[in-house]
């Protein structure tokens, strides 16, 4: 709509825009000919010509110039009736008037309807003018009269249309009337340019891309409100100078009651009106448009204080998270445990999660119901958003769990052990050297263990295996001294077995250790003793706990995460297969299914049935059998090396889906899908777990190999180098796929080998020298493809689909073959550059990376190229050459 005005206002400047001015002819407007507004009877509009002996002196080119010009201001509807010519040749001769004729014949641009000459009044003047009308009358191709006088001119052309010279009563100040033409030029031109600025602006507004931080947000936003008010502060200036002008017109009519603008005056005030009323609805149109550009701009920045808040509670939440997961789990005594769960505490009120979390996630509900363009952006981060708090939450309350489990075992332990060795130490010794003495005492050491229901201690052996998982290795050892303790003890061995004196009572070796004297429990103990009273000291170690190899180690614990990943994907494969893909060919359904989706199964799902067959019957299984070996899981991997390139394919197709996804995602077949499977998200969400699940093998693949040793490390290096380089290939894949405007065929090019993003500058010996200094300060954003035999250059583009994020497409612009390239490593100035020349520096590009980094990474793989092109070319010349030699070897033979 901005634009269609714009040309409105380009169309209408054009019209009453002339040469009249550009040709300097202004000085030739009343002398040579002028249009007081007189119309003829019919509406025709009627041109003067008066006296004038300097006419035949009048340059061509000024004389068209000045016909034209008022020719073309009265309307088209009174233009179209024939313009009337009225020549005033009293005091003249012929030679004059025949002059004019043919002109007026030769040049008048408008349609001429009549041409009325008051001939010369001197005798012989006229008589000669009479011979010449009759003579040369079919010549001039046109109607002409000759008048004698006034009086034969009133009878053609009413005395209230004609001026005073003329003998009529029409009001003419030609001053005035050159004042208000170039008022209105003027006017038009402002109009132009308003409107010129207005497209440029408009333009430049549609051409914008939406920048992708805070800050950039913030300075293009004020920079565009900037140029608006701007323009608008334009706008209002040119309909003051509109107003001015019409007002000046309508001051002609105000002079006295009887007059009344002729037909040239209101044709000015009804062309100034024309143009305000344009400039007026182009107003509106601009604020329309400018009003849909400022609510994205809005939305933009809205959008990304979005996204950079969700990116700073992520991080936070994360490294909160990971301090969560690092704190231990359990301690060696009920204090240590006490400070963990202080810890813990400090953590959770550290993080606020409930509270900050959410209203960002409610922030992100806010900007999806005021219909903002980035919905599908903003969903899934306040899906995320939630998941991490809960997480978190989830997180904090197992650890506590675990802790105020650990601190309750700590308690009741100590509570317990303590209390037995204050039994054992208050044994007699005179009391059990008899066999009634030993017995008592064992009494009361079954009483002691009865009392043990009491704190929940009882079955202290069934307690180690619950909470085998969370119990640090003291604790361990302090179960294990209580089970031991009760073993011997309800066996009946304490006593009867050995009832010999003993300085230290009638125990066992085993238990002697743990008994110390109760004059010292409560004082300064030797280590021993303290590490009875703890129940971690060495002697209790050495005497009693041995480690059985029942705990976990890490690399079990990652394979069973692998495994349990594994069963969970295939289980969610069979649900999409079996609740969505087949239910596509159900006839219950059919009339569910939307027309776009007729037909178009394989693009919806790719192929994802063959994803599913791979890990349901083959995968899963053979992850399965790696579970009591977890060094044989890289070759796993590699076994099924050429299987796992299934995700290149579905990754590839990945974009069409999404495309199909958006045009039928809400249709009542899906939702009842979803339904039916009870599933919490939709089928979207499902569609990218293939996707997830490939970089979830190179995370699982990483932590098997920090925590691995010797054996099995070089198949799980080689297997994540495989996992890696499938990643990579399908991340150069969807970038490949989206170039445009390539005239061969992509796959002749050899295998891609990289893809990014430059600043590209560019440096050609053909070209002018400023030029090529202008282009060597001025980058060009360039996207680069590294294949076998070339190197192409693209330019990145995003089309955006209301609703939706930008998906980016390559525009092909140049390409270079990789057969007649050169590369210099380092650029003066600036460590990141590099050049790439082409036919011996005839051009060169010198091209800026993000980082050292891809520098060097696009440096190696050039050279790597190059060094293969030339081993290929000289083993080419080699062959050659013992070709050549065998022949040469023949022939002498056969002479």
């Amino acid at each position: 709509m901005l634009l269609l005005h714009c040309r409105q206002y380009s169309c209408t400047c054009l019209n009453i825009t002339n040469s009249l001015g550009k040709a300097g002819a202004w000085k030739y407007s009343m002398i040579l000919c002028f249009s007081a507004g007189g119309r003829g009877k019919d509406g025709a509009p009627i041109i003067i010509f008066p006296e004038y002996s300097g006419f035949s002196e009048v340059p061509e080119e000024d004389f068209l110039n000045v016909v034209t010009y008022l020719t073309s201001i009265p309307s088209l509807d009174a233009a179209s009736i024939g313009f009337i010519i009225i020549m005033d040749r009293r005091k003249d001769k012929w030679s004059s008037v025949r002059g004019c004729l043919s002109r007026i014949a030769g040049a008048f641009p408008g349609h001429l309807q009549l041409v009325l000459v008051l001939r010369p009044s001197r005798f012989f003047h006229r008589t000669v003018t009479d011979i010449g009308i009759k003579m040369h009358k079919d010549d001039f191709k046109m109607k002409i009269v000759m008048l004698n006088s006034l009086s034969d001119l009133h009878g053609y052309v009413d005395k209230s249309q004609l001026t005073r010279e003329l003998g009529g009563s029409l009001d003419y100040n030609h001053s005035q009337w050159m004042h208000h033409r170039t008022a209105i030029e003027n006017f038009a031109m402002t109009v132009k340019s308003t409107a010129q600025m207005l497209q440029r602006f408009g333009n430049e507004l549609a051409e914008t891309d939406l920048p992708q931080d805070v800050q950039s947000t913030k300075d293009l936003l004020a920079a565009h409100t900037d140029r608006h008010n701007h323009l608008k502060d334009e706008l209002k200036l040119a309909l003051r100078q509109g107003s001015t002008l019409s007002g000046c017109i309508k001051e002609q009519a105000a002079k006295s009651e009887n007059h009344e603008l002729n037909p040239d005056e209101t044709e000015n005030q009804t062309t100034v009106e024309r143009l305000m009323a344009q400039l007026d609805e182009t107003d509106n149109a601009f604020e329309q448009f400018w009003s849909k550009h400022h609510l994205k701009l809005e939305q933009c920045l809205q959008l990304r204080h979005f996204e950079k808040d969700f990116r700073e509670v992520k991080v936070t939440l994360d490294g909160l998270m990971n301090s969560v997961k690092t704190l231990a789990d359990t301690a060696d005594c009920a204090a240590r445990v006490e400070l963990l769960l202080k810890d813990l505490k400090a953590l959770e009120d550290k993080a606020r999660v409930s509270q900050h979390t959410h209203l960002q996630a409610l922030h992100g509900d806010q900007l999806i119901q005021s219909s903002h363009y980035a919905v599908d952006s903003i969903r899934p981060k306040g899906v995320e958003l939630r998941r991490i708090c809960d997480d978190f939450s989830n997180e904090v309350q197992k650890k506590h769990d675990v802790l105020s489990k650990s601190l309750q075992i700590h308690r009741g332990i100590d509570k317990w052990c303590e209390s037995g060795i204050y039994l054992l130490a208050s044994q007699a010794v005179d009391k059990c050297q008899s066999q009634e003495g030993a017995e008592s005492a064992l009494t009361d050491i079954e009483n002691f263990l009865e009392s043990a229901e009491k704190n929940q201690l009882t079955e202290l052996k069934n307690l180690h295996n619950q909470f085998e998982m969370v119990l640090s290795e003291d604790l361990k050892v302090r179960i294990t001294v209580g089970c031991v303790f009760v073993r011997r003890a309800a066996s009946g061995t304490l006593a009867l077995k050995d009832c010999r004196p003993n300085r230290r009572g009638p125990f066992s070796p085993l238990l002697q250790g743990l008994i110390p004297h109760p004059n010292v429990l409560h004082s300064e103990t030797p280590r021993e003793l303290q590490g009875v009273r703890n129940v971690s000291g060495l002697l209790c170690v050495q005497l009693i706990y041995s480690d059985d190899g029942t705990s976990a180690t890490l690399p079990v614990h990652i394979m069973t995460e692998l495994i349990e990943t594994e069963r969970i994907y295939v289980e969610e494969l069979q649900s999409i297969m079996e609740g969505y893909y087949v239910e596509l060919n159900n006839s219950e359904f059919s009339h569910l299914i939307p027309p776009s989706l007729e037909n178009k199964r394989d693009v919806l799902f790719g192929n994802l049935p063959e994803i599913y067959d791979f890990h349901n019957k083959t995968f899963l299984m053979e992850l399965e059998n790696c579970v009591e070996k977890p060094e044989l899981v890289g070759s796993c991997f590699l076994n099924r090396k050429e299987e796992l390139q299934v995700y290149e394919k579905y990754c590839q197709n990945k974009p069409r889906s999404e495309v199909l996804w958006r045009q039928c995602g809400d249709s009542l077949f899906f939702q009842e899908c979803q339904k039916k499977l009870d599933h919490k998200l939709s089928l979207d969400a499902y569609l990218l777990k293939p996707v997830q699940r490939i970089t979830k093998y190179q995370l699982m693949l990483k932590e098997m190999l920090k925590c691995s040793k010797d054996e099995g490390m070089v198949e799980l290096e080689e297997a994540l180098a495989t996992v890696i380089d499938i990643i990579k290939s399908v991340n150069d894949s969807m970038h490949q796929i989206a170039i445009t405007g390539f005239d061969g065929n992509l796959s002749e090019l050899g295998k891609l080998l990289m893809q990014g993003s430059f600043n590209v500058w560019t440096d050609h010996k053909k070209v002018h020298s400023k030029v090529k200094d202008l282009a060597r300060f001025k980058p060009m954003q360039r996207h680069l493809f590294l294949y076998n035999k070339m190197l192409l250059f693209c330019k990145k583009r995003e089309d955006a689909t209301e609703g939706y994020e930008k998906t980016p497409s390559y525009s092909f612009k140049h390409s270079l073959k990789m057969s007649a390239v050169g590369i210099t490593e380092n650029v003066k100035g600036d460590s990141k550059k590099f050049e790439v020349w082409y036919n011996g520096r005839e051009e060169v590009y010198i091209i800026q990376a993000p980082s050292m980094e891809v520098k060097n990474i696009w440096v190696s793989e050039i050279r790597k190229v190059l060094t293969g092109q030339l081993e290929a070319c000289r083993a080419c010349e080699q062959t050659d050459e013992r070709e050549g030699s065998t022949k040469k070897q023949n022939q002498f033979k056969q002479h």
